[in-house]
């Protein structure tokens, strides 16, 4: 699968280590395929060609291109994966399934429901693959969760809570309304997931419960331009469990999530790149730790869930289905109107 990466910032650097660990060294049991036949960083487009090129040179990508349409003509590239901000992300998007690419769309995966919603509607109608690079959403420790509560091993989930918090200072993709700015779209969405994810994800193999949200409700810290820098989440679950998630852009969080039950808890390390999941008993009694299999950064499940999806001619991967995406991005609009956090794409 020949990747060609839209946007040269650090989540596209990420996107090329992880693309050439595929190409080169990565194979498990979750690449089935010869390491060389995988995946590879084949493409990189920016606005200026000078910026692509010394991408391309750092990383050994073999075409640099000084636009995004140029990338997209390219009739070598199997998959776009659009990494620029998530503002900017629905033009280059919608003119990349017009011209029949199929794309992975970093999170968040649009400004808002309605481009997302435009954006599926037109992937549906042309039949091209599109996905959300929600990259926790594919990655190992989601069965090994799922699992472990489907198994009973904690009993009845009755209390989630999740934190994510990093201290960004002033980037302008916090502060600036035209670029989506504040922690929800950057950083809440991962806890957002946390909680359909384990609790009421309709895709779920093990489906260890069937709950949906009868109430969701928030508070937040904003900037003076506007923007949420830390925000408060409670959401309550038809099946009687209560949500508690927090993130912030302003502090060093312990960025760990919780799952407790009738008959135990499960610690999860990092909600956004599980590294360990705990498991504790009752009276919080120490069972066993569990450790995930060695990774290159952590997204090449989404890019091999990519790969996996288009081989089996699907148009959405199993791991986060359009519906589900979808979700997310009208959640984070209730909560940004009850915040009165604007974009100007909500116009």
């Amino acid at each position: 699968m020949r990747v060609g990466i839209i946007g040269t910032g650090w989540i596209a650097e990420k996107a090329a280590i992880t693309l050439n660990g595929l190409s080169k060294e990565f194979h498990s049991s979750v690449s089935p395929l010869p390491a060389a036949s995988c995946c590879e960083a084949y493409a990189v487009g920016s606005r200026k060609l000078e910026t692509a090129q010394a991408f391309a040179a750092k990383w050994g990508i073999a075409k640099a291109y000084g636009s995004y349409a140029e990338l997209i003509a390219d009739p070598d590239v199997d998959l776009v994966y659009v990494g620029t901000p998530h503002s900017h992300h629905y033009d280059v998007t919608r003119e990349a399934l017009l011209a029949g690419k199929p794309c992975l769309v970093e999170k968040a995966f649009m400004a808002n429901a309605r481009q997302a919603r435009d954006i599926i509607a037109l992937a549906h109608e042309r039949k091209v693959f599109l996905a959300e690079a929600i990259w926790t959403r594919y990655q190992p420790a989601v069965g090994i969760v799922r699992k472990l509560i489907a198994d009973g091993r904690i009993g009845t989930p009755r209390l989630v809570t999740a934190t994510l918090g990093y201290s960004m200072g002033d980037k302008a993709r916090i502060m600036r309304p035209d670029l989506c700015g504040g922690a929800l779209l950057d950083l809440g969405v991962y806890a957002l997931n946390f909680v359909r994810m384990f609790c009421i994800d309709p895709a779920a193999d093990a489906a260890p419960l069937s709950t949906e949200i009868i109430s969701i409700n928030g508070h937040c810290v904003k900037s003076a331009t506007g923007m949420d820098l830390t925000n408060a989440i409670t959401i309550i679950l038809k099946d009687g469990i209560l949500a508690n998630v927090q993130s912030s852009a302003q502090c060093v969080g312990d960025n760990i999530g919780v799952i407790a039950g009738t008959e135990g808890n499960l610690i999860i390390d990092n909600i956004n790149n599980p590294q360990t999941i705990t498991v504790n008993g009752p009276n919080r009694t120490y069972v066993e730790t569990i450790r995930v299999p060695q990774q290159i950064t952590g997204y090449e499940y989404q890019f091999l869930a990519c790969r996996d999806a288009l081989a089996a001619g699907l148009l959405e991967p199993r791991e986060m289905p359009h519906d589900e995406t979808l979700y997310i991005m009208e959640l984070m609009d209730g909560l940004r109107q009850k915040w009165g956090v604007r974009y100007p794409m909500d116009s």
